[in-house]
């Protein structure tokens, strides 16, 4: 079989949900699933090296039959052999390598297999593709309020977000996990955090006193959260093309000032969308290091 030259097409950036495709390659794979590599897709899939959105979940229409889609991950090909999900050897846009959406199917003898050269249908779950929508705009907006919160406990000119605050999100994230309607965020309260200038200790005070520390910071972010949904902000996705790699940017117009965030994920339409919204922190020990955990939940 003849391995692609060109990145996947991409329409999941902006809301499709069902993409007319053509086989360009299948590989069998280990656990004895079967890797469909498709001309174009809706299906947004999982990045190996940040994993923050999980895959969409569907189906793959081959000659009548509707295959689950158990799961689907970045792969890429320097023209020789496919590298699938965590196997990947280079990072994603290295030149001389094609980048793909590898939709993982089951093997299923009483089934079609998918085959080169099939015309099929990718359809994505709307309700399951709308939670995460929410769930991954949610987590831009609470990063960004974070940010404004924490604004004065920077004693040190620090890199800056969308809004020209402080990055707190981007310089001290560990991981971030997309979830129905909400995400997870954790930052590390490490020695490079307190070399880098932020009040640390301070931090750390407030959220192991008998105050109600953690909840101020709470508080102060979810009313900022609500403020930007009740202004109804919208929401586009801007791109340099349709490609999995091309570049693409989440842009909310914010009370605050218009904030473009790098983001290859799915998104919805205006903050308004968000509904009610809640954020609220724990602090949390990883081999020793104080870890900030904050949980955003909106109602959609």
């Amino acid at each position: 079989m003849t391995l692609p030259s060109h990145d996947t097409r991409v329409s999941y950036p902006f809301g499709d949900l069902v993409q007319q495709a053509v086989v360009l390659h299948v590989e069998p794979l280990a656990d004895g699933r079967l890797a469909v590599i498709t001309d174009a897709t809706s299906f947004h899939p999982v990045d190996a090296a940040w994993p923050d959105q999980p895959a969409d979940s569907g189906t793959l229409e081959v000659r009548g039959a509707g295959l689950p889609i158990r799961d689907a991950v970045v792969a890429a090909t320097d023209g020789d052999a496919l590298f699938v999900g965590a196997d990947l050897p280079v990072r994603k846009g290295t030149e001389g390598w094609a980048f793909l959406v590898a939709h993982l199917v089951d093997a299923d003898a009483s089934a079609p297999a998918p085959a080169e050269g099939d015309e099929v249908v990718i359809t994505a779950d709307g309700d399951a593709r709308r939670a995460l929508s929410l769930g991954h705009t949610a987590c831009h907006a609470a990063s960004l309020a974070l940010n404004a919160a924490l604004e004065s406990r920077w004693s040190k000119p620090a890199r800056t977000d969308a809004l020209e605050r402080p990055d707190f999100d981007g310089i001290a994230i560990a991981t971030s996990r997309i979830e129905p309607n909400g995400s997870v965020d954790r930052y590390r309260l490490n020695k490079s955090l307190r070399r880098a200038g932020f009040d640390v200790a301070s931090l750390l005070d407030e959220a192991g006193g008998e105050g109600d520390g953690l909840a101020t910071l709470a508080q102060t972010v979810t009313s900022t959260v609500a403020w930007w949904i009740a202004s109804g902000s919208p929401v586009r996705i801007d791109r340099d093309g349709d490609g999995l790699t091309d570049r693409r940017s989440w842009v909310a117009e914010l009370p605050d000032g218009e904030a473009r965030i790098p983001c290859g994920g799915t998104h919805a339409g205006s903050l308004a969308e968000l509904g009610e919204a809640g954020v609220s922190f724990e602090l949390v020990d990883d081999a020793g290091t104080p870890v900030l955990e904050m949980r955003t939940v909106v109602t959609g």
